[in-house]
């Protein structure tokens, strides 16, 4: 099997964990911490990063510290991980859908401003996929409308729009170190942001709201910690980032010359302001190929092809069908969205695939055709 992706461990991980076993710093104390915080935050450009548990807490942990809470309503697209959603109603705040672009496939930041009321605290957004979001026309809005910005990155390590870094743009930067992302901790997260005091409300509300004394608490914090261990393997994993990054995008570029010019297969895009890292190569099939995309799905696996279908749009989520004030608004439409679900896989990605691989995953997909 083919898988769709796997993590590739090719620097100082084995070495620097073994100095974590060998000087017990173990947990959530310890030097990686801190160089794991400074490397990967330099690297997006921006001044500060507190590392945590996973790019969930990472989310959740951004949406507290800026004091998103009960009566707010905080802009998310549609098309994502219900994560977005989620963590949005965990800070007691309400999620409003947006449609996303029919190219890029993030937010559509056309369609944003109809979704603002007096109530909206902030846009989410997710780089979807490896693309980033229009974060130019974005940040315009949110100046315009006074809104903070938190981007998900979770899927976008090194991705840039006019040669800035996502997790740079908006207020927060928020990323995921889950084991198929471009680096790993197995799991992981950290949010980065330019401001030394949300930074500081961030480490606080990361480690239970310890302050001094010591066991006196002023705020409810949460144990969003990130242990020594996992952020070696996040260290060692930095040191590499340009090259797993350019690996992604040579593995896209192999993809697409393969599969150029094939009828009823839509490809990945990258906008002209933009840099896919393409963390996933995502195809669409469409009604022409003479297959479903789950039929496809299905053919693939039995010549050892893993795949994986796109994300089910929020506003058909069974989870928020119910009568409940805080889930979205579902009953809109949300053509894009709906699209991208039902035609949308993604092929073996992983940093480790080769040449051979990737041929082979091409010619299989195209022998699906009827």
């Amino acid at each position: 099997m083919i898988p769709v992706c796997e993590p590739l461990f090719d620097g100082n991980e084995k070495k620097y964990v073994q100095d974590c076993l060998d000087t017990n710093w173990v947990s959530s104390l310890g030097q990686y911490i801190t160089r794991f915080e400074e490397e990967f935050s330099h690297y997006c450009g921006v001044t500060h990063g507190v590392a945590c548990a996973n790019g969930t807490v990472a989310l959740h942990l951004s949406l507290v510290a800026l004091g998103i809470g009960p009566g707010d309503e905080v802009i998310i697209p549609d098309f994502t991980l219900i994560v977005s959603a989620n963590v949005v109603i965990l800070a007691g705040a309400k999620p409003v859908l947006v449609d996303v672009d029919p190219k890029t496939w993030c937010i559509d930041a056309a369609k944003i401003k109809e979704k603002i009321t007096p109530r909206t605290k902030a846009i989410m957004v997710v780089h979807m996929y490896g693309h980033p979001c229009d974060m130019a026309a974005i940040s315009t809005i949110a100046r315009q409308h006074n809104l903070y910005v938190v981007e998900d990155c979770a899927q976008a390590h090194g991705a840039e729009v006019n040669g800035q870094k996502v997790g740079s743009w908006g207020d927060v930067g928020c990323f995921s170190f889950y084991g198929n992302k471009i680096l790993t901790t197995g799991e992981g997260g950290m949010v980065v942001c330019r401001k030394a005091a949300l930074a500081d409300r961030l480490r606080l509300l990361r480690n239970q709201g310890f302050e001094e004394p010591r066991f006196v608490h002023r705020v409810m914090g949460y144990n969003y910690r990130l242990t020594n261990i996992q952020a070696a393997i996040g260290l060692a994993q930095t040191e590499k980032v340009c090259e797993k990054v350019a690996r992604k995008r040579d593995i896209a570029a192999a993809y697409a010359k393969l599969l150029d010019g094939q009828s009823s297969i839509t490809l990945p895009s990258e906008a002209t302001w933009a840099k896919n890292v393409y963390w996933m190569y995502g195809i669409l099939i469409e009604d022409g190929f003479g297959r479903s995309r789950d039929d496809v799905m299905k053919e693939l696996r039995t010549h050892g092809v893993e795949t994986r279908q796109f994300f089910y749009p929020m506003h058909r989520q069974p989870a928020y069908q119910g009568a409940d004030a805080r889930f979205p608004d579902t009953s809109g439409e949300f053509v894009i969205s709906d699209r991208l679900a039902s035609r949308g896989l993604y092929l073996p990605s992983g940093l480790g695939l080769t040449s051979v691989q990737i041929e082979y995953v091409v010619e299989k997909l195209l022998q699906c055709r009827k």
